[in-house]
């Protein structure tokens, strides 16, 4: 199928694109106005998503808009008041996000299986489970939300590229290099914050 360059949703996807970009790399940077960027792209995806009936990703990006303004304040305020560090997971973090995954695939295989004209799903269901993860830890500030989201990028990027969202495809392929730069920045993050700690004991 051949999309027309100036069509509305081609025209959505790359300004979708170009907030998710922004987006992305702010947080790479942990830089807290990420949130302001993402939910731009937020609202405008998910009227792309309805248009392709990938309707999975759409409640995803209601819990990402959900998850975002829960971000934005954890991030600039945490528990103490103060900006909330950036921390590996314990094993109830760990234990949290398996469980969601487990739970959102089995709740969206079903209602996308028996409750929708989807044709794809199975595989919706396994992205947005892994993406569902992905954004709680990046919301509480754990650096595994980079595995768990590059995971989602993996599975996403064939399934977009199936639907003819080659933009958005693209902009899942750039999601997915960064997302394996900036666990790497994160965990240099950690790394200076020990040191900084141990050099003021």
């Amino acid at each position: 199928m051949t999309a027309d360059l100036f069509s509305p949703i081609i025209i959505l996807q790359w300004l979708g694109t170009g907030f998710g970009v922004t987006q992305v790399l702010l947080s790479r940077k942990n830089n807290v106005n990420n949130y302001v960027f993402g939910i731009i792209s937020i609202l405008i995806g998910m009227w792309v998503l309805y248009d392709s009936k990938l309707y999975a990703d759409i409640l995803l990006n209601l819990y990402y808009l959900t998850m975002s303004i829960y971000g934005w304040f954890y991030w600039k305020f945490g528990k103490q008041k103060k900006d909330a560090p950036i921390s590996y997971s314990n094993f109830q973090d760990h234990l949290k996000a398996i469980s969601i995954v487990i739970g959102c695939f089995i709740i969206m295989a079903y209602w996308l299986s028996q409750h929708t004209n989807s044709d794809v799903p199975y595989w919706d269901a396994t992205a947005t489970a892994f993406a569902w993860a992905g954004m709680w830890l990046m919301a509480r500030r754990k650096i595994e939300n980079w595995i768990y989201l590059n995971i989602s990028n993996i599975i996403s990027i064939p399934l977009l590229i199936y639907k003819d969202l080659y933009i958005y495809a693209g902009l899942t392929a750039f999601l997915f290099a960064v997302a394996i730069s900036g666990y790497f920045k994160w965990k240099q993050l950690i790394q200076q914050t020990s040191r900084n700690e141990y050099t003021t004991v």
